[in-house]
């Protein structure tokens, strides 16, 4: 009996890369929930004036999202009043040249309508706002010892799923490690004190013009964890980034900057204020991750895909149906012939014979035409 040769196939590329190198044979957790608190810490001096982590630091809670601002442009005492406006464009000569404006918002206030002057040699459209008009055109340097002053990181994560928590604290770290630590990826790649000149730099940007143009940042805090293996195993990685890379390119609002006031009040209970425009580096702690750990569901569910895939489907059915199955003798009647030896020897004859009848048809035709390949002839022989 002659019949089809059943063997194992050998585990093919694409099984071996999906159950080991993707883990499918695991259940996977996405939901990653995650709290983030922070702290920096740093002396600078700017305009004269030492300045902590309450003057240069917003918002004060200490949240995932928080500015250190590099330099200010500062307005002082301004009140409720009418004064020019100190933006160029809005310069005049005569009254008419304001009043096609008037009642809208101008630079800095509300436009009167009224050319007035600004100083000796210029005039100006006047507003109703806060006087007097912020000049924001000046040119200051920033505080240069930012980039001095470090970050304090405390994450801590948990997937849902599993009820795992972890943070970014290790057991491996001490008090006096905290104490002298500063986070880089050869040495102390879990500290978690950064250096705002290293954040900068391993984000692939310059301190000096972040400084001046103000930026954003992103430290992102990834978690890819196996919980198959301990937990010692399921540790933060940390990477660097600049996310506002497109105003990089734009000349109209490079950087990042933004505006805040500090209000007062005199002895006759008139309010003022002083006026802030401050030019920071904004740092975003962006937490993602993902856990897996084994399961029975996904681990069947991607086996019979992949044998599927690789066509072992039919030979695990040809195994079952030919060995195991009360009906096996009628399907390997079905799926195998029978032949005896006199029946192989003469279909080997009859090939034969066509064979050699073949070949010598083929021979009489290939003598036929050789026979009259020529149509010249003799005369007279």
């Amino acid at each position: 009996m002659t019949g089809a040769h059943i063997r194992s196939p050998l585990p093919s590329l694409p099984c071996s890369w999906v159950f080991l190198h993707e883990k499918a044979y695991q259940v996977r957790d996405t939901a990653i929930e995650s709290s983030v608190m922070t702290k920096v810490k740093g002396f600078g001096v700017y305009n004269n004036r030492l300045l902590d982590v309450a003057d240069y630091v917003t918002p004060t809670q200490g949240s995932s999202v928080f500015c250190i601002i590099t330099k200010l442009i500062t307005t002082e005492n301004q009140v409720q009043s009418w004064c020019p406006e100190s933006e160029i464009k809005y310069r005049c000569n005569i009254d008419e040249d304001c009043q096609k404006d008037t009642g809208k918002a101008g630079g800095n206030g509300v436009l009167t309508g009224r050319c007035v002057s600004f100083n000796s040699s210029l005039r100006t459209c006047e507003i109703k706002g806060w006087c007097p008009a912020e000049i924001d055109y000046i040119k200051t340097e920033p505080m240069m010892e930012v980039e001095n002053f470090t970050i304090f990181i405390k994450n801590s994560i948990r997937f849902p799923l599993f009820n795992f928590t972890k943070g970014n604290f290790l057991p491996t770290i001490t008090a006096e490690y905290i104490k002298k630590c500063n986070f880089d990826p050869v040495n102390n790649t879990y500290c978690p004190i950064f250096r705002v000149g290293d954040v900068v730099q391993f984000a692939h940007q310059n301190f000096s013009n972040l400084a001046h143009k103000g930026g954003v940042i992103g430290i992102k805090i990834g978690w890819m964890c196996d919980l198959d293996q301990s937990d010692d195993s399921c540790n933060p990685t940390y990477s660097f980034t600049r996310l506002d890379a497109v105003s990089q390119k734009n000349s109209v609002s490079p950087g990042y900057n933004f505006r805040y006031a500090k209000y007062y009040k005199m002895e006759n209970g008139t309010e003022y204020r002083t006026l802030l425009k401050a030019y920071a580096i904004r740092f975003d702690v962006l937490v993602n991750g993902n856990a897996g750990k084994f399961n029975m569901i996904p681990t069947l569910i991607n086996m019979v895909a992949a044998f599927t895939s690789v066509g072992v489907g039919t030979v695990l059915c040809d195994i079952i149906l030919l060995n195991f199955l009360k009906g096996a003798e009628q399907y390997k009647a079905k799926k195998f012939e029978e032949v005896s030896e006199s029946q192989i020897r003469s279909s080997v004859s009859h090939s034969n014979g066509l064979y050699r009848n073949s070949c010598s048809q083929l021979s009489v035709k290939q003598d036929e035409k050789m026979s009259s390949d020529s149509g010249a002839f003799s005369i007279g022989q």
